[in-house]
C-alpha cells in the first residue's frame, strides 16, 4: 500500500468531549479551554506532528434528553460549557504554517450572507487552511434556542442544506471574478467593479440579492467536510463533500458506507477519489501492550456512567432513564442521528438494553478504544485502510495532551518508516495538500457557478 495515512485531532471548545469523564483525570487540561494559551500550543504540537488537521466538533443547544432536564450535561460537562469553535482558529493559525482547521458549523441556524463573510474571513487569515464540517444539527434544544419549537424532519433539514450550499457556493464562486482585484494606488482603484458580480437567489429558503462582501480567497470555497451516514446524508456527502467523517463499526459496515459514497458521487459526475474518508478512532497505546493496557486501566477509572448516557441520549434521541437496566430500549422514530441508531441495533441487535450500552462504552462513549501497543496500532491502522477504503483517522482525545503526545512518538515515526506518513508538509492551502489543487474540482456542483474569467 503506497497510500498516505491522514490524521485529524478531533475535539470541541469545550471540557467534555466524546470520551465522558475523563476530564477529571488529573493530568488532563482540558478545563484549560478558556486560555488561548492553552489551543496555541495544542496547535503547535499537532504541527510538530504533522497532522493534516484539527477537527473542532460543535453544538448550538445543550444536553436534555436524558431525564428531560439539563442537570445530567451540566454536571458532568458533557459538551456544556461550549465556546464559539471559529473564535479559536486565527490564534491556532497564529503559530503554525500548515495546520488545517476545519469547523463545526450548522447552517440551520447560521444565515448563508454572513456566514459565507466569516469563512471567507478565516480562509484569508489562515492563508487557506479552513474547510466547514456542514451539520443540520440533532439537537431539539438548539431548535428551541432560536425560537422554534423544535427541528425539522431529518431528511427535510438536508433539502434546506441542499438550497443553503447553492446560495453560499454562489457567494463563495460566483461574485468575485478572480482578477477582479487591481489594488492599483496610483489609479486609486482596488476592485474593477464589471468584475464583482451581485447573487440573485430566489428560493424556497433564501433570498439573497447581494454582492459578496470578501474579496476571493485562497480557496474561494473552504474544504468542505460532512458526516451523514444515513442514505439521504449519504446522497448529500456524494454532492457536496470532499471529505466525510464515518464512525466506528464494523469493518463491513464502513467499507460498505465508503463504497457507497463514492458510487454515488461517480453517478452524478465526480470521481470516487475526490472524497476522502476519515475513520473516527480512540486510540490508547504505549511502547508495549502491557504500558498500554495499564494506562487503559488508569483511565476507565475516571469515566462517567451518567455523562456518557447523557451524550448518548441526545444523539440518538432516547430518554434511558426511562427504561431499566435490562429493559429493551424502545427506540421509535427520532429526528436525532438516525444513524447511531443503527449502529447500536447492529452493535448489539434490535433488543438491546441499557446495561449493553454501558458495556459499549467502556470509555464513556460508544466509540470502542483501540488498546494495543504502537505496532499493533500501526498494523491495525494499515489493515483498517487496505479493507475498508478510508484515507485517515479522526482521533478523539482521551486524555489531553498526553493522548495526542503518544501518537505523535510512537505512532508517526512508526508509520513513516513503512513510507505511510509524510515526513514534511505539502505547500499551499489545505485543499491543495489533501487533492493537489487550491480551488474545488471542476467536477464539483459548486463548479457550475464560476464566472467565465477572461
Amino acid at each position: 500500500m503506497a497510500r498516505e495515512i491522514r490524521f485529524n485531532a478531533f475535539d470541541m471548545n469545550c471540557i467534555g468531549h466524546i470520551q465522558q469523564g475523563l476530564w477529571t483525570h488529573p493530568r488532563d487540561r482540558s478545563m484549560q479551554y478558556r486560555s488561548i494559551g492553552y489551543w496555541t500550543d495544542y496547535a503547535k504540537r499537532l504541527e510538530a506532528g504533522l497532522f493534516d488537521g484539527i477537527f473542532l466538533a460543535d453544538v448550538v443547544g445543550i444536553y436534555d434528553v436524558l431525564s428531560g432536564s439539563p442537570a445530567p450535561a451540566l454536571r458532568g460537562a458533557v459538551q456544556v460549557p461550549v465556546n464559539d469553535p471559529m473564535m479559536l482558529v486565527p490564534a491556532m493559525a497564529s503559530v503554525t504554517s500548515h495546520l488545517g482547521f476545519g469547523v463545526t458549523a450548522n447552517l440551520t441556524y447560521e444565515q448563508p450572507f454572513l456566514f459565507a463573510r466569516r469563512m471567507a474571513t478565516l480562509d484569508h487569515l489562515t492563508g487557506g487552511r479552513i474547510g466547514w464540517n456542514i451539520v443540520t444539527g440533532y439537537l431539539d434544544s438548539a431548535a428551541r434556542a432560536i425560537g422554534l419549537d423544535g427541528q425539522m424532519a431529518h431528511d427535510d433539514r438536508y433539502d434546506l442544506a441542499d438550497e443553503y450550499m447553492d446560495v453560499v457556493y454562489k457567494l463563495w464562486e460566483a461574485s468575485w471574478e478572480d482578477d477582479a482585484v487591481l489594488a492599483d494606488k496610483v489609479a486609486q482603484v482596488y476592485a474593477d467593479p464589471a468584475k464583482v458580480h451581485a447573487v440573485h437567489h430566489h428560493g424556497r429558503q433564501y433570498r439573497v440579492d447581494a454582492v459578496h462582501l470578501s474579496e476571493p480567497s485562497p480557496q474561494r470555497t473552504p474544504v468542505l467536510y460532512q458526516a451523514g451516514s444515513s442514505p439521504r446524508g449519504r446522497q448529500f456527502a456524494a454532492t457536496h463533500a470532499e471529505c466525510v467523517f464515518v464512525n466506528g463499526q464494523k469493518k463491513e459496515g464502513v467499507r460498505e458506507i465508503a463504497t457507497d459514497i463514492r458510487n454515488r458521487a461517480e453517478a452524478i459526475g465526480r470521481r470516487g477519489d475526490d472524497i476522502k474518508l476519515f475513520l473516527g478512532a480512540t486510540i490508547v497505546t504505549g511502547r508495549t501492550e502491557k504500558e498500554a493496557r495499564e494506562k487503559f486501566e488508569d483511565y476507565r477509572r475516571y469515566v462517567s456512567s451518567e455523562a456518557a448516557l447523557t451524550h448518548a441520549a441526545a444523539s440518538m434521541g432516547i430518554d434511558f432513564d426511562k427504561f431499566d437496566m435490562d429493559e429493551p430500549v424502545e427506540t421509535g422514530k427520532s429526528q436525532a442521528i438516525t444513524s447511531n441508531i443503527k449502529a447500536m441495533d447492529r452493535a448489539a441487535g434490535p433488543q438491546w438494553t441499557k446495561r449493553k450500552l454501558l458495556e459499549q462504552m467502556v470509555l464513556g462513549s460508544r466509540q470502542p478504544p483501540l488498546v494495543a501497543s504502537a505496532d499493533q496500532v500501526v498494523d491495525w491502522l494499515v489493515d483498517w485502510v487496505e479493507d475498508t477504503g478510508v484515507d485517515g483517522f479522526n482521533l478523539s482525545r482521551t486524555v489531553v495532551p498526553e493522548c495526542f503526545d503518544d501518537i505523535i512518538e510512537l505512532i508517526v515515526p512508526r508509520l513513516q518508516e513503512c513510507g505511510l506518513y509524510k515526513t514534511a508538509y505539502g505547500e499551499g492551502p489545505l485543499r491543495q495538500k489533501l487533492f493537489g489543487q487550491p480551488r474545488l474540482s471542476d467536477r464539483h456542483i459548486a463548479a457550475s457557478h464560476r464566472q467565465p474569467q477572461g
